[in-house]
């Protein structure tokens, strides 16, 4: 006979959250980082935007399920990956800037590995399915929202991209895949890897959602009717 092994669940899951909150922090203190040294900020101004890009979505989720203080300022791992961030990026940012895009694919990368973290710490923090899926979607766009406003930017989740709509999908498989007790590593994956294709796929392809139409654009359009009918 085989010695039984026993396999403690808790640790598991806290094991698989500590990991996708660290590196979606570490990914998203690259993307803010970038975007500081592209704006020309000190080494200071760049390691600030770094840690405010990568831990504003996990602070705003751990004060609102009551997990404070919240792990961004609790564990100093989460600190030390915003710094090393910005560090590689301030010393070695020619290198990064052959990449195409890089702001957008760090972006990117960090908004799915926090809205399947957000959402898996919402189920283990007691909240509904539905709700769970919205945390993990806040936590995603939080850190982006937070640079591109220090930065005098309007935040990408509110100029009509795919993008708050990509981490609610991410988001909406991770708590899909708890429900039907699928492992939650499998929950994990699948859900960054939609979240992750969608917003690459929504920079590429240049899809937008729907925005309101204004007096302006109805001219424009009834402008360029006209000139068809006139040819």
């Amino acid at each position: 006979m085989f010695p039984s092994v026993s396999l403690d669940v808790s640790a598991a899951i806290k094991t698989l959250l500590l990991t996708l909150d660290l590196l979606g922090t570490f990914v998203f203190a690259l993307s803010g980082a970038v975007a500081g040294v592209r704006r020309r900020l000190d080494l200071f101004g760049v390691l600030v935007l770094s840690f405010v890009a990568a831990n504003s979505g996990g602070i705003v989720r751990d004060v609102l399920i009551g997990a404070a203080p919240p792990a961004a300022i609790r564990d100093w791992r989460y600190l030390a990956a915003s710094l090393l961030a910005g560090v590689l990026i301030f010393f070695w940012y020619p290198g990064i800037k052959r990449l195409r895009s890089p702001v957008l694919v760090f972006d990117a990368a960090g908004l799915a590995l926090f809205c399947v973290a957000g959402a898996q710490k919402a189920l283990v923090f007691g909240l509904s399915p539905v709700m769970a899926a919205l945390l993990g979607m806040l936590t995603g766009v939080g850190g982006g929202v937070a640079r591109d406003v220090l930065l005098s930017e309007i935040p990408a989740v509110l100029r009509s991209d795919i993008y708050a709509v990509a981490a609610l999908a991410g988001a909406a498989v991770m708590v899909t895949g708890d429900a039907l007790g699928l492992p939650g590593p499998a929950s994990a994956c699948a859900g960054a890897a939609l979240c992750f294709g969608l917003r690459l796929a929504a920079i590429q392809l240049d899809w937008h959602l729907p925005v309101a139409r204004t007096a302006r654009h109805a001219a424009d359009d009834a402008e360029a009717a006209g000139r068809r009918d006139e040819r």
